[in-house]
């Protein structure tokens, strides 16, 4: 299915019994996480939580808690993406067998990203952190996390989307001394692209922009924790993946995903910042 939004994905889940909706009220500190712990556990459907506690907003997890699941979400273009990685790895094949792989290039070049003409609004409302389900996954933990984000940065050297890196970096949203609704918390290494564009960018004594994409098609989460070929961004790998184009715009000089549900824009400065964490990863401990 081309997913145009992770709604859309919803509704196909739930038509094909995948998906389960839970009407009742549920507490996003710790009590909506050990239900999706327990659910994941049994290899159960994906949730739909509708009516998260201190929130207007709803939240669905376990989307991809199964590999047969996943599967099924990119069940019209996975076969072409294995193609088209493949091809990738080893251009020689392109040259070896030029017709073969032609149709697996035409849709490379078909994946694209495409810049929004604003021929119509992206922007639904803007809206406070503290908004938004505020999930704490563990009793230790420092705090609210977006755990599968998509964190966009550019190249402050050579600034545009194709070199541009999409990476699944969590996100502390309350807790520490952060000031709620002004500052966040961003975990990754140095060594990382991200890491390597805050580091261009802080020794230029100039802020990192980062856009910090939550939702929207199920491709762009995916692409967001692959490890990519050299030379094939993320945001090309999520429109093969999700047989539709990444689509996007700028605003203030951030990169805004226009089929993303919430979209955090942020500045990482030179000096200045505080701590993260602590978070109870998936191996075990606290981070």
């Amino acid at each position: 299915m081309h997913y145009s939004s992770l709604e859309a994905c919803l509704i196909d889940l739930e038509k094909n019994g995948q998906l389960v909706r839970i009407k009742e009220e549920v507490d996003p500190h710790l009590e909506m996480a050990a239900i999706h712990l327990r659910v994941y556990e049994a290899k159960g459907p994906a949730l739909l939580f509708e009516n998260v506690k201190g929130s207007q907003f709803r939240a669905a997890s376990n989307i991809f808690g199964t590999l047969d699941r996943s599967k099924f979400i990119f069940r019209d273009t996975f076969k072409a993406v294995q193609q088209m990685v493949a091809l990738k790895n080893d251009p020689i094949k392109a040259i070896k067998k030029p017709l073969a792989n032609f149709s697996t290039a035409m849709a490379a070049l078909k994946a694209l990203p495409l810049k929004n003409p604003l021929l119509k609004p992206v922007l639904h409302q803007e809206i406070k952190i503290s908004d938004i389900p505020l999930i704490q996954h563990w009793p230790m933990d420092g705090g609210a996390f977006v755990t599968l984000p998509q964190v966009y940065t550019e190249d402050i050297d050579t600034p545009g989307i194709m070199k541009a890196n999409l990476g699944m970096y969590r996100i502390q949203l309350t807790g520490n001394d952060y000031e709620l609704n002004k500052e966040i918390g961003l975990h990754y290494q140095l060594h990382r692209g991200i890491g390597v564009h805050q580091t261009k960018a802080n020794k230029k004594g100039l802020p990192l922009k980062v856009s910090c994409f939550v939702g929207g098609p199920p491709s762009h989460t995916v692409a967001a924790v692959m490890p990519l070929p050299e030379g094939l961004s993320e945001m090309t790998f999520a429109g093969a993946l999700g047989g539709r184009r990444f689509r996007y715009t700028y605003r203030d000089g951030f990169c805004v995903s226009t089929d993303a549900d919430f979209v955090i824009i942020v500045q990482v400065y030179p000096e200045g910042n505080k701590p993260e964490g602590p978070f109870g990863v998936h191996l075990g401990y606290y981070s």
